[in-house]
Order: C-alpha cells, then structure tokens, then sequence
C-alpha cells in the first residue's frame, strides 16, 4: 500500500513541475478543435494586432486569455492553395493545388507558360480525394466532424467537404462573388451562387449581408448537439473577402458602438470584421454555456493577406497574391485554456500546415507512416515556448517558389531580383542587405533548389474530373 501511494505522490509530482505539455498530454478527455478560418484579412485586420481601424472586442479577450501567433503564416498568398495546405499539412506543390482553381484565375496575372483558362461554368480540378485531411484524421479518433461556410477546393461533388471528412456542411462551394454580376464574367459564365447541405443545393443567390450570422449560428447548433463528443468544427468565412457585408444588426450595433467609446472607424469593412468578431464571440460564450470551455482548442487565422485598399496588413509589406510577408504572415490567436498559457505571446515560425499534425497527436490518431506532409508538431512550441520545428519557410505564388525564410533571414526572388531581408531588424522588408551577406544568399538559394527539386520528384496530382458540371445544374 505504501508503495502503491508513493506512486501516486511520484506521478503528481511529475505532473505539476513537467509543464503544461506533460499535464495536457496525462489528460484522458481529448480536446475539441475549432478552425476559424476567415477570407482576406490582413496582418493588421485585428485591434489585437495593432489595427485602430477596426474594433474586435471578443478576440482581442481570446488573445489575453489564449496566445497571438505573430510570425504565422499559410502556405500561399491566394485563396484554394492556402486551404488545401490548411487541410491536408502539406505545401500545395506537393499535392498540385499550388495553382489556383481554374475559377479563381485572374486572367492578367497569368504568368508566362501557364494555359490561358477556358470559359468554365463548373470546375474540373479539385482536392484530391486521396489526399488525408484533418477532418479525416479527426474522424479516424472518433470525432463529430462539422463544416460551415466557403470550401473553394473544388465545387464537382467528388471534391466536397462531404467526400473529404465532414460529417456536416453548410455553406458555399468557392468565393461569393463568384455568380453572375462578377466582373469577369464574359470569360467564365458563372451560374448563381449555390448554397449547399450537404451536397444538395438547397439555395441560390443568398444575401451576402447575412452570410456571417447564418453560419455562426449553423457552428453554435453543431457545438451544442455535439458538446458529449469530442469533435472538430471548421467555421470558414467567406468575408472579408469583396464584395464586403454585413447583418442589419451589426451594422446598427457598430454605429452605435462608435458613438460610446469610439474604438475602430465608420464603413463598411471594420463593419464586417466587427461582425466576424461577434461571430468568434458567440463561438466563445456557447463553449463556456456547454461547459466545454477549457478543454476546447478555438483556432482563429486567415486564408491570406488583405486585397486591396480596405484592409491593413501593417507593418508588413506586402498583400494577397505576395510573397512580402503581407501576403503570407497572417494574424492568429489561439485559446486553449486548459493547455496555452493566457495572455502569451509567440514570434516562433508556424504555419497553417502544423495544425494537422499537432492535433493528431493531440486527438491519438495515427498517421500512416508513408504519408509525407509538411507541417510538424508544435505543441512544444505552443504551450513550453519551444523553439520552431521548421528550418526553413517556403513561399510560392502561381507555382513559382519566389522566396524562403530560414530564422530571421528571408531571401526573395522576383523577376531575377534577389533582396535579403532580417525579418527582427526590418519587419517591413525595406532594406535589401544581399550585399552584405552573400554567404547567406547562396545558403539560401541552395534551400530553394533543393526544394523545388523535392516537390517535383514527390507531387501527388490534384484531383480531376472530366466534363465538370455547375452544382446548379
């Protein structure tokens, strides 16, 4: 008996000098995951990252009660790519989404070699369904998979959320603008939007000022029917992405919220952002009434950086559709309050990609041993401040590998230009130093063939499906 209580008293002990890791990883309930995934917002797009022209009350909260991930970034600066390396852990040149769907192809920005696309009405290339995504891994340790709002990896039914993990979806196939008034319409005929559960459409032209409310309110139904699962919800705004909107409600609630204390600025993008921050808000007080609260990881980030004049990706340079850091380094705030320490801080460089592999091992699931990704475990990083996982950082736009990032150094390659940057010193990327460092160019540029020759030998082909059809159809 003695023995046996000594044990014990070893194995408290352990526990509560062994950290936050040691203690989440003794615990027996697995954590519920939540990704808030947004479409468009810059670096600067957050007041908890230095934005004054926008008021987020409810995340700026997470922040203090969670961690701001300040060197995050996703894997491209364009819509599909960023999402299909955010559910499968791996660079979009690995599993060929590096370019993106043949709908959201903007036809000057073609680079040279590339196919001029052909006027579509659906869309042929998608996800591969062989690909493993995280709502698969989750699946695979027993959890409640839900999905609501924009997927933008492929609209033919052999490419959604359905086919690819998600027990639940609600939401649209690709962008909101993408229907009939877009201005490129001549070159791609698009049908009206569709809205889908499931895989049926069950709505077309939907009211973009309610898009926001109608899928919190889709995520706050899934938590509260699955609060005595483990499970793992994917709320993907179409917004900030334009045309900008807003609920009635929010937008008379942020004129007054002005007139009280002042925070943010008048229009109609801080209206929208607003509007997503009540939407996180709403997420946030359904855990704490389900009592799930501390044991649930809520994941706020975003697809890239901002596309034009509204919103900020300050101080970076750089926005959608760049390799600058404005293009890829994204605000993030993570909340887990049962294993990130509150109120933290973390410059370590992560990345979209980690998130599958942190959460698989964080849920129990095995991952098969011949699947190569790319993310890495930074639950260390995460919760003991451990230092990155990552040697190097890669960045590609179209397909074209134009940058890497290794610690501070960032090396960029544009049109034959090369230009160094120490990322601590001159976050804005206003100082080439290559001169200065040569060594470090060429270390550099080294990482960069060797990467490009990895990701030719190993790619794995996007799905393909001849003669798409529009879902409307």
């Amino acid at each position: 008996m003695m023995h046996r209580f000594l044990l014990c008293l070893l194995l408290l002990v352990w526990l509560v000098f062994s950290g936050p890791r040691a203690f989440a990883e003794s615990l027996e309930d697995k954590p519920n995951l939540i990704i808030i995934f947004t479409d468009d917002q810059g670096y600067g797009d957050l007041s908890c990252f230095g934005g004054k022209h926008v008021y987020t009350p409810n995340i700026d909260q997470m922040a203090k009660e969670g961690a701001r991930l300040t060197s995050f970034y996703v894997a491209a600066p364009l819509c599909t790519p960023s999402r299909a390396a955010l559910m499968t852990g791996c660079y979009p040149a690995r599993i060929d989404m590096d370019v993106p769907s043949s709908l959201e192809i903007k036809m000057k920005h073609i680079p040279p070699g590339r196919k001029m696309p052909v006027c579509l009405e659906g869309d042929g290339r998608g996800l591969n369904p062989k690909e493993l995504t995280i709502a698969e891994v989750a699946q695979s340790a027993g959890y409640k998979t839900g999905m609501f709002g924009k997927w933008h990896l492929g609209d033919q039914p052999e490419f959604l959320p359905t086919r690819q993990g998600f027990e639940e979806f609600f939401g649209i196939p690709y962008s909101h603008d993408m229907q009939p008034k877009h201005p490129r319409q001549k070159f791609f005929h698009f049908p009206p939007l569709p809205v889908l559960e499931g895989e049926k459409v069950i709505e077309l032209k939907p009211d973009a000022d309610l898009l926001t409310r109608r899928i919190t309110e889709r995520a706050v139904d899934f938590i509260e029917r699955n609060k005595d699962d483990p499970f793992f919800l994917y709320v993907a705004h179409p917004l900030p992405h334009g045309p900008l909107a807003a609920s009635p409600q929010i937008k008379k609630e942020y004129a007054e919220q002005l007139k009280v204390n002042g925070a943010g600025k008048p229009g109609i993008f801080p209206t929208t952002i607003y509007e997503i921050d009540w939407s996180v808000g709403e997420v946030l007080k359904t855990l704490k009434e389900q009592g799930i609260d501390e044991n649930t990881i809520v994941w706020f980030t975003t697809d890239n950086g901002p596309a034009g004049g509204k919103g900020s990706a300050k101080p970076l340079s750089g926005k959608k559709g760049s390799t600058l850091e404005g293009g890829q380094r994204v605000p993030t705030v993570i909340r887990w309050p049962r294993g990130i320490p509150a109120g933290s801080d973390s410059d370590k460089l992560t990345t979209a990609m980690d998130i599958l592999p942190t959460f698989a091992k964080l849920a129990g699931a095995q991952l098969p041993e011949d699947l190569v990704i790319d993310g890495k475990d930074i639950l260390p990083t995460l919760v003991e401040g451990a230092q990155s996982p990552h040697e190097y950082f890669f960045y590609a736009h179209w397909g074209i590998l134009e940058a890497v990032r290794w610690r501070s150094w960032k090396l960029r390659i544009v049109d034959g230009k090369e230009a160094l940057y120490d990322l601590d010193k001159d976050i804005g990327e206003k100082k080439n130093v290559a001169a200065n460092h040569p060594e470090i160019v060429e270390e550099l540029k080294a990482a960069m063939r060797g990467f490009e020759e990895e990701m030719e030998a190993s790619v794995r082909p996007a799905g393909m499906v001849e003669n798409p059809v529009p879902l409307t159809k």
